[in-house]
């Protein structure tokens, strides 16, 4: 009999943000979710914070859950499944992991694998995942996990080979934006500004910004159009920012993940 609706073989940052998001949006009741954690102070924590059951025991997870998501990192991946192998034959089984196959994942064991790019934004509910699917996932299987990232946030399905841009664009991409508010909130301290108001304009500025594009559809050319005048402030900045590249960094800095995850996957076969 299975007992847990969900496990989670794994339950650091990345998986621990999405049981944070999945009890937050009520997917299912904490009671219906089992983590399986090495390490007993994260396991405390989560279990405190969360209310589902947690274990240092990877079998655990394996034997009673309806369906697994693997949040080790990508280096234990492939052996953490070969120790679980007869316990997941046939099962639906997420993997959370960059830089690691279905392929991979599929000669380590006999089970129904997909992939979850998402990230840390998904402990509130505001996770960008891109999942895919493997060669045994059936439509019910896809339908289940478009269900669990639906709850805590946006979820396409891609391609296996477009998996390493998600990874890039929508895992590391908080960690670029939290660089450029962090930017503009010393900008604004570096100019006058108390570090606790820039700090609070800075988040609300592109919190606001996401929020007005989304709900527009506009392009961000004819949003950018909407606040510059010619020969005004913005125009003044956005100068600054062509003359400094800004735009190619950020895209040479998703193409240099993308690369590094490609490499992962070559390293993870």
């Amino acid at each position: 009999m299975i007992e847990y609706r969900l496990g989670f073989i794994g339950a650091g940052k990345l998986a621990g943000s999405v049981i944070h998001g999945l009890v937050r949006a009520k997917f299912c009741p904490p009671g219906a979710i089992i983590a399986s954690e090495p390490n007993q102070q994260t396991r405390a924590v989560l279990e405190k914070e969360t209310n589902v059951k947690v274990t240092s025991e990877n079998a655990a997870v394996a034997d009673n859950s309806e369906v697994i998501l693997v949040g080790v990192k990508p280096g234990l991946m492939l052996s953490v499944l070969r120790d679980v192998a007869p316990r997941i034959e046939n099962k639906p089984v997420i993997s959370l992991a960059g830089g690691v196959r279905i392929a991979s994942m599929e000669k380590a064991a006999n089970a129904r694998f997909m992939r979850a790019l998402t990230n840390t934004p998904s402990a509130i509910c505001r996770a960008a995942t891109g999942i895919t699917r493997g060669s045994r996932s059936t439509s019910e299987d896809v339908d289940l996990a478009k269900q669990i990232f639906g709850a805590i946030g946006v979820v396409l399905e891609v391609t296996e080979p477009q998996i390493d841009v998600v990874t890039a664009l929508s895992g590391s991409g908080p960690a670029f934006i939290y660089t450029v508010i962090d930017a503009l909130a010393k900008s604004g301290v570096e100019l006058g500004l108390p570090e606790n108001i820039s700090g609070e304009l800075a988040i609300q500025t592109v919190l606001g910004a996401a929020e007005l594009m989304r709900e527009t559809k506009m392009s961000a050319e004819n949003l950018v159009k909407m606040v510059v005048t010619p020969g005004g402030t913005t125009a003044a900045g956005l100068a600054v920012m062509e003359k400094m590249k800004t735009s190619e960094s950020l895209i040479a800095a998703v193409e240099a993940a993308t690369k590094r995850g490609q490499e992962m996957a070559k390293e993870n076969a």
